[in-house]
């Protein structure tokens, strides 16, 4: 079993659970005081890179299937 799990909510956020660390673009950690976050997938978050529900008023649609991986990303 993974000690972290990335879930992809139905048009919402990716909910990270277990054991993890968060770095900025610099390297930098969060601090974190949970074991689960929401990170953001609409992009209008006022609390990036944290989810703040705002996909619900936006009209945020994505995909949450699992699908193949392209083996030329």
């Amino acid at each position: 079993m993974a000690d972290c799990t990335i879930k992809v909510n139905e048009n919402g956020p990716y909910v990270i659970s277990g054991s993890f660390s968060l770095l900025d673009k610099d390297g930098n950690q969060f601090e974190l005081e949970k074991e689960i976050i929401a990170l953001c997938r609409c992009g209008q978050s006022s609390n990036k890179p944290f989810c703040d529900g705002t996909h619900k008023s936006c009209g945020f649609i994505g995909p949450s299937e699992a699908q193949a991986l392209n083996p030329e990303l």
